[in-house]
């Protein structure tokens, strides 16, 4: 039997995480909170992937894991299929969440994303928009880490078209 964690539990395990490294250990450098957050991230996909695929056989190809990822993966982690998968075939592959569990409580202040759209930060994005993407290089390091243990190197980067809808793009590296 397999031990489980209130859900509750890990929203404030990611909040608290997220709080910490981009207000306290790196306040004036979140480059490096972001790196900080996916390497966590990573640990815990690897971790995971291993105890989840401990009495399975390998898996012959990239997609083969994907949809490893998507089905079995994703339901023990969220309790939930990812949505929609993509890919073109030569090793990118888009995994749509249409109410990522992570993001379904962040709200954002519609106030102050009108006034932060016309002053935008010299990475093009507003204020708003980096506060949540800090919230995804957790999960994209938990996704990186489990399809390194099965083998896959990738680089993994989220897209937020629509909270709480989230894309989660797998490029494989070759």
């Amino acid at each position: 039997m397999g031990r489980e964690v209130a859900e509750s539990c890990v929203d404030t395990l990611l909040t608290e995480t997220v709080s910490m490294y981009c207000d306290r250990f790196y306040a004036n450098k979140p480059e490096l909170a972001a790196r900080r957050i996916e390497a966590i991230g990573y640990q815990v996909g690897h971790q995971l992937s291993e105890r989840y695929t401990m009495e399975r056989p390998r898996f012959n190809d990239h997609l083969e894991a994907i949809k490893f990822i998507c089905k079995d993966f994703w339901s023990e982690v969220f309790k939930k299929q990812i949505d929609n998968l993509k890919t073109n075939h030569r090793g990118t592959f888009v995994l749509q969440d249409n109410r990522f569990r992570w993001l379904s409580r962040v709200s954002l202040d519609p106030s102050s994303s009108e006034k932060e759209t016309e002053d935008l930060s010299s990475s093009g994005e507003s204020k708003a928009a980096q506060a949540v993407s800090m919230y995804l290089y957790f999960p994209c390091g938990i996704i990186r880490g489990a399809l390194s243990n099965l083998g896959i190197p990738c680089a993994v980067s989220a897209d937020i078209s629509n909270l709480p809808a989230c894309s989660f793009v797998v490029r494989v590296k070759a």
